[in-house]
């Protein structure tokens, strides 16, 4: 088997997830996928508490919400992110949050929807930064594999 890949999601990824009508929509896909264990979902307290505030304020039904934060607790792989290893990179702070998170777990890659990340040009430090569908394909092909 091979080794399974560790991702940092932006808060975009769970909104998307929350708020979509599609049940074949390629974020909730990704978060099956996740609970499976067909890959490391790492997390941060920073990261964690802007997810639950989002997915409040925009509007996510309560349940689906207090859902996605419960299993976020028990699976995903906590990073500890210390303030002074957020460094300024991107123009909106909570960003900064997530390249700290997976630098510091050692993340292959970051999933995002923010253009904010467009400016690294697809890498940060050796972690892709990828949309939904690609990661998405990346993890299809490793189940075909295994």
């Amino acid at each position: 088997m091979t080794k399974r890949l560790r991702a940092v999601f932006d808060t975009n990824v769970f909104l998307s997830a929350a708020l979509s009508k599609n049940s074949n929509s390629p974020t909730k896909e990704l978060l099956a996928r996740w609970e499976r264990e067909e890959f490391v979902l790492l997390i941060c307290e920073a990261l964690s508490d802007e997810i639950t505030e989002k997915l409040i304020e925009r509007a996510a039904p309560p349940l689906v919400a207090a859902q996605q934060i419960a299993v976020l607790k028990q699976l995903a792989e906590w990073v500890e992110v210390p303030s002074e290893s957020i460094v300024r990179v991107l123009a909106d702070p909570d960003d900064d949050v997530v390249l700290a998170c997976a630098t510091i777990g050692k993340a292959d890659y970051i999933i995002t929807y923010d253009p904010h990340f467009d400016s690294l040009g697809g890498e940060y430090l050796g972690i892709k930064i990828l949309k939904a569908i690609p990661f998405l394909q990346i993890l299809r092909e490793q189940q075909n594999q295994d």
